[in-house]
């Protein structure tokens, strides 16, 4: 999920080539955790039922609405509706589980309930250019994504800022692809209806810019310098900020947003970068102690 949203963030940015890169990594992480997701299905539906009722299982939704977006913004809308179909399914199964189980006070994670309904409004939204069917559908997502997220927030523990592991991230994330939605949606729209929209999704952006600087602040005021798997949730919120960013900008006319996207883009790569280097570590340190725990080959 991560990396797929910096790929696109890339691709708003010009640069083709990186987001190319990252996308094609995106779809073989995508790819191998599908297959590891359904073979745990197969072969253990009791623990695959247990871990589909938290919050991470939402991930799988979020990072294949990502894709799609990537793939449509390179000019391949007809796997985009693919990867909207099995969006589609896989938030009708995970979602109610997830909500019936939300558990209080929420954490950074619960917001993926709002993840990944935006990312089927963002999606829809892109495809819906040539198919003024999907428009429904982005617009409901959009709304339901909105107050999901309100949900989420009045059951957040706002502790979280200065104690989360990373995952505190998504409460900004999550308003910042909502921004995204409400942009794509806006510009899909017809010109009496695109004003309103457009406007509510430049206050959206506002309000993710002023989650960034809390987010970023509360960092500075409490580092949480080691690693944990769970930063790969601060990777998307940093990505999709700059997507969100550029939208806004495309959508304005605002060359200084432009500037500021490109700016983003940065951090987003930096904390990619150091996420992917500590989860290669963290494997190989693994790997390196099984090997050493294994009893020696008999000749």
């Amino acid at each position: 999920m991560g990396i797929g949203i910096v790929s696109v963030a890339a691709q708003s940015a010009g640069d083709v080539v990186l987001s190319w890169v990252l996308l094609t990594v995106a779809g073989a992480v995508w790819a191998l955790l599908g297959v590891s997701f359904l073979a745990r299905l197969a072969s253990d539906a009791p623990a695959w039922r247990a871990e589909a009722v938290r919050p991470g299982a939402l991930t799988g939704v979020a990072a294949t609405g990502v894709l799609g977006v990537g793939l449509a913004q390179h000019g391949w809308p007809t796997v985009s509706w693919a990867f909207l179909a099995v969006a589609v399914v896989l938030w009708a199964v995970l979602l109610p589980r997830v909500l019936r189980n939300l558990k209080s006070p929420a954490v950074g994670s619960s917001f993926l309930l709002c993840v990944a309904t935006q990312s089927l409004a963002v999606l829809a939204a892109k495809l819906a250019v040539g198919a003024d069917w999907l428009l429904p559908l982005a617009a409901v997502a959009d709304v339901l994504g909105l107050g999901l997220y309100v949900f989420v927030l009045s059951r957040f523990d706002f502790r979280q800022l200065v104690r989360g592991s990373g995952d505190h991230w998504i409460a900004g994330g999550a308003l910042a692809i909502s921004t995204v939605a409400t942009t794509a949606l806006a510009s899909a729209l017809p010109p009496g209806a695109a004003g309103a929209v457009g406007a509510g999704a430049v206050v959206l952006w506002a309000i993710t810019s002023a989650w960034y600087v809390v987010l970023a602040g509360s960092e500075l005021f409490a580092p949480r310098l080691r690693y944990d798997f769970r930063r790969w949730a601060t990777v998307f919120p940093l990505g999709m900020t700059c997507t969100a960013t550029f939208g806004v900008a495309a959508a304005t006319g605002t060359g200084w947003l432009t500037t500021a996207g490109q700016v983003l883009l940065w951090p987003a790569l930096v904390v990619l970068c150091l996420a992917a280097w500590g989860t290669a570590r963290r494997v190989t340190g693994a790997l390196l102690r099984l090997a050493r725990s294994a009893p020696p080959a008999r000749r």
